[in-house]
């Protein structure tokens, strides 16, 4: 008998996590871009390696665009194809970062023309949105100094608030947006959104469609991650998760990888708040896969995130409650601890299996002989590339 309760199982039967189409391009440290064979040389075929994942683990029917990285002519093409291969367009990503204009900031800028330039962007992401259907667009800004003195911090927080406020104004009914917070890159001294409070105090001041995104890798060393999930479920305002994992700082890997009962720890959150499952709390992953294959450092990622909500949905939420009223620490902890040290591999392989989705998605990839096609296929062109 399955570890994997019917309840379990139909409820990781509706998980969905959205790719990012730029993990499936090129990318590398601040001093080289690294190339891989069979790279994206457009949007296009960044969809096609997306659908590979979905294909394999059933898990990833979404694909997040960057604008302007993912511009194309025909956005109904891209939606189109898109579809023909088993997955949708989903959330658009603003990118205010790599342009010599937003040196001193974009949204923030003291210079109104800048501001301007730098709103008309996501009006047009917006644009992109009505074209594909998809309902988020996620801000991410690198605003901030460097030095004391450099610039007047509320000035910049007004600033930002009267920026944001025009972006939303642009919004269809139903539409949303989600701001990112960082705490530190590229400013050192002060950045404009450094955490889950600013974030959550500029969208509660714009309104019920605006809401906040999580960076798992976006806090400082020790920060208590699963207590903001918390926080955020609790106040209505959790939009989504950007998924990866890191050791030091924003490094991007593929989540679990540093801290796997981090992860479950989030997750657990997210089911006792009502996230999992729930149309309004967006699954991502924000990764970047500079020393592995691109596809399959994502299955492995979606099937982490898997693993580890399966291990949370087995906390045994009744013998925990009491446990905490009673003040038993010892028991609670233990309740937790062996939910998580659950294996439930072996469960999910023979679920899989009965779903025909292979048991071992990773094996199954390598085995498909799609990786080394593409290699050779892929041949003459520009691959994509972070910041292409």
């Amino acid at each position: 008998m399955s570890i994997l309760t019917l309840d379990i199982l139909a409820a990781l039967e509706k998980q969905s996590i959205e790719l990012p189409s730029w993990a499936f391009g090129n990318s590398g440290t601040r001093f080289k871009v690294f190339g891989t064979p069979g790279t994206p040389r457009d949007p296009y075929e960044k969809i096609a390696d997306a659908a590979q994942v979905h294909a394999h683990t059933a898990l990833a029917p979404t694909v997040a665009l960057h604008i302007p990285w993912d511009l194309v002519d025909s956005f109904d093409d891209l939606r189109r194809h898109a579809e023909d291969h088993g997955v949708t367009l989903g959330t658009v990503n603003s990118n205010t970062f790599q342009d010599d204009d937003y040196k001193f900031g974009a949204l923030t800028h003291e210079d109104a023309a800048i501001r301007r330039k730098a709103i008309d962007h996501h009006l047009a992401c917006i644009d992109v949105m009505d074209a594909t259907g998809s309902r988020d667009l996620k801000i991410w800004l690198a605003e901030g100094s460097n030095y004391p003195g450099q610039a007047d911090l509320r000035g910049r927080q007004d600033r930002l608030h009267d920026s944001l406020q025009q972006i939303y104004a642009r919004l269809g009914d139903d539409q949303r947006l989600v701001l990112e917070y960082k705490f530190f890159e590229p400013a050192f001294y002060h950045t404009d959104v450094p955490d889950w409070g600013t974030s959550y105090a500029q969208v509660s001041a714009l309104g019920d469609k605006a809401l906040v995104c999580l960076d798992t890798g976006h806090h400082a060393p020790g920060t208590n991650i699963e207590f903001i999930v918390m926080q955020l479920l609790r106040l209505g305002k959790l939009g989504s998760f950007d998924f990866n994992s890191r050791f030091y700082a924003d490094d991007d890997l593929i989540v679990g990888a540093a801290d796997p009962f981090q992860l479950f720890r989030i997750l657990f959150e997210v089911i006792r708040g009502g996230g999992l499952n729930n149309p309004d709390v967006a699954f991502m992953l924000d990764q970047c896969h500079n020393v592995e294959d691109k596809i399959p450092g994502q299955i492995r990622s979606v099937l982490n995130v898997q693993e580890m909500t399966a291990r949370a949905l087995l906390v045994d939420r009744e013998a925990l409650s009491a446990a905490q009223r009673s003040g038993d620490v010892l028991t609670a902890n233990a309740v937790f601890m062996d939910a998580f040290s659950t294996d439930v591999r072996p469960a999910l392989a023979e679920w899989r299996e009965s779903r025909g989705l292979p048991a071992d998605p990773m094996a199954a990839y390598a085995a498909s002989g799609y990786q080394q096609r593409i290699a050779e296929e892929r041949v003459g062109g520009v691959q994509a590339g972070w910041g292409a």
